[in-house]
């Protein structure tokens, strides 16, 4: 495959990857099943246990699990046609994946800055 396509699928790969670490690690449509995988992370005994239910509370390590889903269904392979196209794409995708949240995350804190600032704005001007 040429580095062009390669790149482009890079590029759309990762936003998956980033879109779905992202919501089901922050977004409110799964808080209640993660608020039970953050307490048994901190509660259970057995540390793989620990670890498992961490995963599902943490974008950076859910991403590697999502990127191990998006290879095994889209057979992407980064640079070489055999198993190093792999391991590359499964190091190179959560890393942009995380790029993408990590922005998304600062555009989010910035739009509710702002609305913040606006609606302190208007309730001066109303008194």
């Amino acid at each position: 495959m040429e580095i062009l396509p390669q790149i482009y699928s890079l590029i759309i790969l990762s936003i998956v990857v980033g879109s779905i670490a992202w919501t089901v690690t922050q977004e409110e449509i799964f808080r209640e099943p993660r608020e039970f995988c953050k307490e048994k992370s901190e509660s259970c005994k057995n540390l793989f246990q620990r670890k498992f239910f961490y995963v599902f509370t943490c974008e950076y390590c859910f991403s590697h699990w999502v990127t191990i889903a998006v290879l095994f269904l889209t057979n992407f392979k980064l640079l070489f046609n055999d198993w190093r196209g792999y391991v590359l794409a499964f190091f190179l995708l959560p890393w942009l994946a995380n790029q993408w949240m990590s922005i998304y995350r600062r555009l989010r804190v910035g739009i509710k800055h702002e609305n913040l600032k606006a609606e302190e704005v208007k309730e001066r001007m109303e008194e």
